[in-house]
């Protein structure tokens, strides 16, 4: 299939190469030394066990027009950047394209397809003007889970840490030929694609995590490690993941697993660097709004008290302001 991938960083580079090296003709959209590093090298996958590997796009392009129309549309940029580059994307969009959103937090379509009274809502923390779902056509739209760790260690080269799981499901909960189609693509390619039926589950349990050690450790500069193994920023991180739990279970979302479980999930990976860490720490702008910042807009429309996660996102706010 030919595929690009939108934003070619730590994930959608690891994901890119994996699928590149795969046979997939894959086309990866950079920029500065990233791409320019890629065009020359190729894109290098150093794995923890030590070993490496090296994929070698069909095109590396900042130009999504130069790209053109693809099979697969792979949207793993942060949040936060979607509706700066919308528009563009429509130059990838052929009459069947997939666009599979590979990214953290709260998506700008979670009431598409969703039902309920809800049912097309909005969610302004992610979309704030609509531009996003006016230029993506809900009908293309995939959905996906991403659980690897990885970062750009060097321009062309990620550092794959850990995890390659990528999970995917159509907004309706629909088991279609294309979802299908896909998850065997991803499965060639080395990976771990399971297809679910209530993909915002999944979505829930990812974020639950995230939400909360995140913008923790962007406001500490401490490593998950760290925050899990001091009993105050434990707590707080609890009781943040209590209040997205109770916001979530008013939409109909069922975790299946515990706080302490889900904390103790996240503890196993040790000593790593948030993305927000690292975003706050590059001087980049960082995904408060799609982790937390929807959170707390989801809480206020079912009525939900937040009161932790809104000074949380109140603070890495002001944190964000600082610096800019």
């Amino acid at each position: 299939m030919n595929i690009c991938i939108v934003g070619a960083g730590a994930i959608g580079g690891y994901l890119g190469a994996r699928l590149a090296l795969a046979g997939e003709t894959v086309t990866l959209i950079a920029r500065g030394p990233h791409l320019a590093a890629i065009r020359e090298h190729g894109l290098r996958v150093d794995y923890s066990d030590g070993s490496s590997e090296t994929a070698h796009p069909a095109l590396a392009t900042a130009d999504m027009a130069e790209a053109g129309a693809q099979d697969v549309v792979i949207v793993a940029v942060k949040a936060q950047q979607l509706p700066a580059i919308a528009p563009a994307m429509r130059a990838l969009y052929g009459p069947e394209t997939m666009v599979v959103t590979a990214q953290n937090g709260i998506p700008w379509w979670y009431f598409y397809r969703h039902g309920g009274p809800f049912e097309g809502r909005r969610v302004e923390a992610v979309d704030p003007d609509g531009t996003i779902a006016a230029n993506m056509e809900i009908e293309r739209v995939i959905g996906c889970v991403v659980y690897p760790a990885a970062e750009i260690s060097a321009p062309g080269v990620i550092h794959h840490i850990e995890g390659n799981r990528f999970t995917l499901g159509e907004l309706d909960g629909a088991k279609s030929e294309r979802v299908q189609l896909l998850a065997q693509t991803f499965t060639r390619a080395g990976l771990k694609a399971p297809v679910r039926p209530r993909i915002r589950n999944e979505l829930w349990v990812k974020l639950w995590g995230n939400l909360a050690f995140n913008p923790i450790s962007a406001l500490t500069r401490a490593t998950l490690d760290r925050i899990i193994g001091y009993q105050p920023t434990r707590a707080l991180a609890a009781a943040m993941m209590a209040e997205a739990q109770a916001v979530a279970e008013q939409l109909g979302i069922d975790f299946g697993i515990s706080i302490e479980k889900r904390i103790a999930g996240a503890e196993e990976i040790g000593a790593h660097k948030t993305s927000m860490l690292q975003d706050i720490e590059a001087g980049r702008p960082t995904e408060i709004e799609a982790l937390v910042g929807a959170v707390a807009e989801l809480g206020r429309l079912v009525e939900v008290p937040t009161p932790h996660i809104n000074a949380i996102y109140a603070s890495v706010k002001l944190l964000e302001q600082g610096r800019g």
